[in-house]
């Protein structure tokens, strides 16, 4: 693999347990600032159950389509640290958070590091709040694993799963 690459579909997920308002264009001015990564592609918000299901609010969620020279490791970090800078502080799984940034796949790169980082994400496919939005940016990205695209996996879901866009149509 070639960390430099710069073509092809590097997706990560943002959710917000609050404030909407938390939308990609300020995501995207955190992402991109002096590093190199550009959103090249963005699905409309989402709002999904917590899941598993829970007395939390429900998230709000979306998938960016990225590009960048950032190794999937360096991009990782940079999300983590973007977290970190909406006052996300990482406690126990599955909790209630400002925000979460996941990297969900990074071209057809796999990676199952014991303890680290999995590409691709390793329950993006079954995820009605992953695979919905991924399916709208990037209907014929293939899981490189599943291989299966993302509109199909998406259509693979259960529909007890609750998760629709959001009517507004802001960013």
């Amino acid at each position: 693999m070639n960390p430099h690459r710069n073509d092809g579909v590097r997706a990560f997920a943002p959710g917000s347990v609050g404030n909407i308002g938390v939308g990609f264009d300020l995501l995207g001015h955190s992402i991109a600032g002096p590093r190199d990564v550009a959103i090249v592609r963005r699905s409309r918000w989402y709002e999904s159950a917590p899941i598993p299901p829970s007395d939390q609010p429900w998230f709000v969620n979306g998938v960016a389509a990225v590009v960048t020279a950032l190794s999937p490791h360096a991009l990782l970090a940079l999300l983590h640290d973007i977290e970190r800078a909406f006052g996300r502080v990482r406690g126990a799984p599955n909790a209630a958070r400002t925000l979460d940034l996941d990297l969900l796949a990074y071209d057809d790169t796999v990676l199952a590091e014991p303890g680290g980082l999995t590409v691709p994400h390793p329950r993006m496919m079954e995820r009605a709040f992953v695979l919905q939005p991924l399916a709208e940016i990037a209907p014929e990205w293939r899981h490189p694993v599943a291989k299966a695209t993302a509109a199909e996996l998406a259509a693979r879901l259960p529909k007890t799963q609750e998760c629709r866009p959001i009517a507004s149509t802001s960013t």
